[in-house]
């Protein structure tokens, strides 16, 4: 609720500046490349998560086209389009963590101690729609709302190097492997939520007339999973952060 009410004033507040003149007026395009780290992650490290044993860096880039108006008393309001990709690997070491998977022909579910690999990847459009305040003539802040639209998906992975307590932590013990045949596997891509809503908040710094570089960090608001979700027992948010370039048309 605390969200949406912040929206609501940073909204408001730029609508108010723009009543003088149009809001198509006066307006200034920039294009950006950037490049973004982070991953869908619970708020908050649960006992059950024990460690990380690795995180590989993948290719998540992010090309946009952002148009700006200036406002009164160095205030602003940006918006544009975000095509993004969002995407981790990692290998995480859990203990009585809940799971559901296939070993071979057999699907599973309990409580499962060892390592598991997941690997997602979102393709988006976002559309971001900030307030910002230009702190010098070279550097500009922003915060605001964005909404997203995944256009294809993928959340999958695999438990290896444990066991699964099947229903309960007391239920009967399956063992899993590090071969291909004797690991479980789950792929939660059908799962995966077509929209997602969050904040994003940055700053850019024009080194030029025309040039410049930009920090970002997006902080989503609504898990990745569909809401009846439950198969994993946490909210995994996305949470990235994006460095790049800007480049003033």
């Amino acid at each position: 609720m605390r969200s949406i009410l912040l929206s609501i004033i940073l909204l408001a507040t730029g609508v108010s500046n723009v009543r003088s003149e149009g809001i198509f007026d006066n307006l200034s395009y920039y294009v950006r490349v950037g490049w973004s780290i982070g991953g869908a992650m619970p708020i908050g490290m649960p006992a059950t998560i024990r460690g990380m044993s690795s995180y590989s860096i993948e290719p998540n880039v992010v090309l946009a086209l952002d148009a700006y108006k200036p406002l009164k008393n160095s205030w602003g309001l940006m918006a544009g389009f975000h095509f993004d990709r969002k995407g981790m690997k990692v290998d995480a070491e859990v203990k009585n963590y809940h799971m559901a998977m296939r070993q071979g022909s057999e699907t599973l579910e309990g409580m499962f101690t060892g390592n598991v690999i997941t690997d997602t990847e979102q393709w988006m459009l976002t559309l971001p729609l900030q307030v910002t305040y230009d702190v010098s003539p070279k550097v500009r802040v922003k915060l605001g709302p964005y909404i997203s639209y995944v256009s294809s998906s993928n959340f999958s992975g695999y438990a290896y190097d444990g066991y699964l307590r099947v229903d309960d932590p007391t239920g009967d013990k399956v063992e899993l492997g590090t071969t291909e045949a004797s690991r479980g596997t789950y792929d939660f891509t059908d799962d995966l939520r077509k929209f997602n809503f969050g904040f994003d908040a940055g700053a850019d710094w024009y080194f030029s007339r025309r040039m410049g570089a930009y920090v970002d960090l997006s902080w989503g608001l609504t898990g990745i999973f569909k809401k009846d979700f439950d198969t994993i027992e946490q909210t995994l948010y996305p949470i990235y952060g994006t460095i790049g370039l800007t480049y003033k048309l």
